[in-house]
């Protein structure tokens, strides 16, 4: 698979992801880390990515549509970093599983601490 990871993402989580097998692509890389939602949203289309975020706001279904993305994935730490391993483990476990970027088109996936809930 290949991720288009926001500038928000640790380092942590991108070699979590590169050990399991996963390119990553890094925001800083190929927009301004401030760039808008959209910006950031529209550049991960452009480089055929699913886009993983820690920000909220790319939950949000109303503004971002799943069905427009080649997927993304929310991994929801709500100010408990502590957590991201735990998230990480779930995840990288999740994509062994399902390793058919066609699976991920189209939808959110909200990383929780127990559960991977995922909205179309």
């Amino acid at each position: 698979m290949r991720f288009f990871a926001d500038h928000c993402i640790s380092n942590f989580v991108i070699k979590s992801l590169q050990d399991a097998g996963h390119e990553i692509l890094r925001l800083k890389d190929h927009v301004p880390i401030e760039s808008p939602d959209a910006v950031v949203l529209a550049k991960a289309q452009e480089l055929n990515s699913a886009l993983v975020s820690l920000d909220g706001d790319f939950a949000d279904i109303v503004t971002y549509p799943p069905s427009e993305y080649k997927g993304i994935i929310a991994i929801q730490v709500r100010n408990h970093p502590e957590i991201i391993p735990q998230l990480m483990n779930l995840l990288s476990d999740y994509l062994a599983l399902h390793a058919d970027s066609s699976h991920y088109t189209g939808k959110l996936f909200l990383v929780e601490v127990h559960r991977i809930r995922i909205r179309q």
